[in-house]
Formats: structure tokens, C-alpha cells, sequence
């Protein structure tokens, strides 16, 4: 069984899916890009605010499913330019608490809507 988790805070899906899926006692959320939720407009100005705006994002899907950064037990960093890494790492840690996730990062050609930065996320709903 599964429950499907959607918040107006985040952005809507642009494609045949869902914001997040909680199945056994986990939460699969899918990958995030910067576009602000009330507008549908990208937000892109600078590689700073991308990476808030993807994490506000993922923030909103976590307190719709009542979970925290504290329950992600895995993430995955997409990045158009592996040059951005270093500065998405530092913004991208400091919405944890510690005990960080595991994770991956990795650069890709091209991202939806040609963003720089997109964040998928699993978060434990039990521990």
C-alpha cells in the first residue's frame, strides 16, 4: 500500500508523477528543482538561492508527511556543473542537524527545465 504526500508549499510535478510516495514505513521523495511553489516560476538567479529554494521544497514535502531533514536516511544531488559542488554541499548541510544521510552526487549534461541543481530524497517514517 502506498500513500501519495503533495503539498501546495512545494512545486507541483511537471511530469506523470507524484511529489512523494510513502510506502513501508518509508518516504520517497522525488527530485526537487528550484521553482517557487506559489508562481510555478524558476528560480535561478544564482546557484545560492537554487539550492534553498530545492531544499525549502523538500522541507515542505517532509512537514506534509510529519517527518524532518532528521529522517532522511538517503539523498541524491544532481548538478549541472561539478564546479557548483562545493558551495551546494555547504547550503545542502546546514539544513541538517547532524547524522547526516548517505548520499551521492553527481553531474549530469542537462537537468528539467535547465536547472542547475535537483535533489531527490528517502526519508524513514519509523526509527
Amino acid at each position: 500500500m502506498k500513500t501519495i504526500i503533495n503539498t501546495k508549499e512545494a512545486p507541483q510535478p511537471i511530469g506523470p508523477y507524484n511529489q512523494a510516495v510513502a510506502a513501508g514505513g518509508f518516504l520517497f521523495i522525488s527530485g526537487q528543482i528550484a521553482i517557487d511553489p506559489n508562481s510555478g516560476q524558476l528560480v535561478t538567479e544564482d546557484i545560492t538561492t537554487e539550492t534553498h529554494t530545492v531544499l525549502k521544497s523538500l522541507k515542505a514535502i517532509l512537514a506534509e508527511a510529519g517527518l524532518s531533514f532528521d529522517h532522511i536516511v538517503k539523498t541524491t544531488i544532481f548538478l549541472s556543473d561539478m564546479n557548483n559542488f562545493a558551495l551546494v554541499n555547504e547550503i545542502y548541510g546546514s539544513y541538517f542537524s547532524g547524522n547526516f544521510p548517505a548520499r551521492e552526487t553527481v553531474e549530469v549534461s542537462v537537468l528539467p527545465k535547465n536547472v542547475n541543481v535537483e535533489i531527490s530524497a528517502i526519508a524513514i517514517k519509523s526509527s
